[in-house]
């Protein structure tokens, strides 16, 4: 374990201060756990602009032309303003994709 020695604006430690309370943790746990959260936070954003880098649009599109096109299950919905983009975004992509046997069998087997 390391020590770090740390200036905080009086605002601030009064506020650290009271939230530790609150939680019944010390000042020291409360800033770990803190920092643990925003490291957590940095890495995943991280680790999702990898994953994110390494993606393959035209195979994400193959898969997606496999999927029927249903309406949501109820509580899944868009709200309004987003459904409205995306059923105008939904149609110009629909042309363009081609649809095969694959698609087909998948309408077939989700009714």
């Amino acid at each position: 374990m390391s020590t770090l020695s740390l200036r905080l604006p009086e605002s601030l430690h009064r506020k650290i201060r009271e939230l530790a309370e609150r939680d019944d943790i010390s000042i020291n746990q409360f800033i770990a756990m803190a920092v643990a959260e925003k490291t957590a936070a940095l890495l995943t954003v991280d680790y999702l602009e990898d994953r994110g880098r390494r993606g393959n649009a035209a195979l994400f599109d193959r898969v997606l032309a496999r999927v029927s096109d249903v309406p949501p299950m109820p509580g899944d919905e868009l709200p309004t303003a987003k459904r409205q983009a995306n059923t105008a975004l939904q149609s110009t992509s629909r042309a363009r994709k081609p649809r095969g046997k694959s698609t087909k069998r998948a309408r077939a087997a989700c009714g």
